[in-house]
């Protein structure tokens, strides 16, 4: 398994049909291993950060946003604030502010270069660390960032035991997540901090379940300090903690984030960072489900791509559906609360105009602590959105796409029909 690994992340994103084959029989290992060695904890932990190792000295094929990551930390170390430049703002002026800033320009692409830097600050931090590494090159940055992640890796499988102890669930369903193909190529491989993230929102669901809710609201805060995307969940919070707790909640998850924004801090700043997180919901497409519906409607009816309006109709749908389920049931089990998370960023990404292959991860992580699965099934098809890199304009394929949706659909709508029904398939 350890030469699978090693093969499939040595392959380009060309080749995504021979990445798919590969990623087939890597799902098949990873479901045989859990299976056999379920009661065996200690070798399946051992297994899973060997998988991690293989990829230690590598450059990313996958992926180019290691190369922004890197700019970030290199620019703060500079003393500049890395949310008030793009990296295009300087390189079109010949100005080179940080070490090897060519090189790291030419590697992040177009794209990213032309834009603010949309990583909060916890996650810059992590930056910061990766780039003081010894050797002062790309290299030793990814090694670092790579470290960063395992390590989060590490304590999301020892904070995710302990939940599913207390939740009275099987300890072995944490290597779902752990030992998954998908989140060791996308998460260790290709250095997508959602990792990081997840071990702070795991981190939090166990202090919740033990009562230390407001020690669970800094965690929770660190979460949205990595990604934002802890953030469409606190609405749910009100149902399990009520009106005082869940004010004290919030309160704490705003101050904390703020003292973490504080040291960035500038109108300008602001200006910036909301014009960059708005592009994900007005700008970007990629592997979208219902949005690719709507916006063909839109063509037939107005000729043109209404993604602006279209993104903009999503996101109150989605706020909507989450403060639906807020008052859906009161005092909710935290089992109960992850369900309901669950549901609520798995309506995001159905209505999302970009759902990028590390994105389920976070559904993933939830569904260890409920009684879906169909996130496990996704993390398995959504490799199919890499089948757009065989072709030089990384056009997608929309018969593919449907194929994906399909599927993810169905074991959804068998699962909420029959009454958690795999349950059973992955025990």
């Amino acid at each position: 398994m350890l030469f699978y690994f090693s093969f499939a992340y040595n392959l380009q994103r060309t080749d995504a049909i021979k990445l798919i084959t590969l990623y087939a029989a890597l799902f098949f290992l990873f479901y045989k291993l859990i299976q056999i060695n379920k009661s065996n904890f200690k070798f399946l932990a051992i297994l899973a950060f060997a998988f991690r190792a293989v990829f230690i000295l590598a450059i990313p094929n996958l992926s180019q946003d290691f190369y922004r990551f890197i700019w970030d930390g290199r620019m703060i170390l500079e003393g500049l604030n890395p949310y008030l430049f793009t990296p295009e703002s300087f390189i079109s002026k010949g100005e080179y502010p940080i070490n090897q800033a060519q090189e790291l320009f030419d590697g992040m692409g177009s794209l990213s270069a032309s834009h603010f830097t949309n990583y909060p600050p916890l996650n810059q931090l992590c930056f910061v660390v990766a780039n003081l590494f010894p050797g002062q090159s790309i290299l030793s940055s990814v090694i670092g960032l790579r470290l960063i992640i395992i390590a989060a890796d590490f304590g999301t499988l020892v904070f995710g035991r302990k939940l599913l102890k207390k939740l009275k669930l099987p300890e072995y369903h944490i290597f779902w997540f752990i030992l998954n193909p998908f989140i060791i190529i996308e998460l260790t491989g290709n250095l997508h901090f959602e990792g990081v993230m997840i071990f702070f929102l795991v981190w939090s669901f166990y202090l919740l379940q033990i009562n230390k809710w407001k020690l669970a609201a800094i965690i929770f805060a660190c979460s949205v300090s990595i990604k934002l995307i802890p953030l469409i969940f606190l609405p749910l919070l009100f149902s399990k903690l009520g009106w005082k707790k869940s004010f004290i909640f919030y309160t704490i998850v705003g101050l904390v984030t703020i003292l973490l924004f504080a040291p960035f801090y500038s109108q300008q700043f602001i200006t910036n960072y909301a014009e960059t997180v708005g592009l994900w919901f007005q700008n970007f497409e990629f592997n979208a489900s219902l949005y690719y519906l709507a916006r063909e409607i839109g063509y037939v009816f107005t000729g043109y791509n209404q993604i602006a309006f279209i993104g903009t109709i999503s996101a109150v749908l989605v706020f909507l559906f989450v403060i639906s389920l807020s008052f859906f049931r009161k005092n909710l089990s935290v089992k109960q609360l992850i369900t309901f998370m669950l549901f609520a960023l798995s309506f995001y990404y159905f209505t999302a105009t970009t759902v990028h292959p590390w994105y389920i991860a976070t559904l993933l992580i939830l569904s260890v602590f409920t009684n879906y699965k169909f996130p496990l099934v996704w993390s398995f098809v959504i490799i199919l959105s890499y089948l757009a890199y065989t072709n030089t304009s990384n056009s997608e394929n929309l018969w593919i796409i449907g194929l994906e949706y399909i599927i993810v659909y169905s074991v959804l709508l068998y699962e909420i029909l029959r009454k958690k029904p795999l349950e059973n398939k992955f025990s």
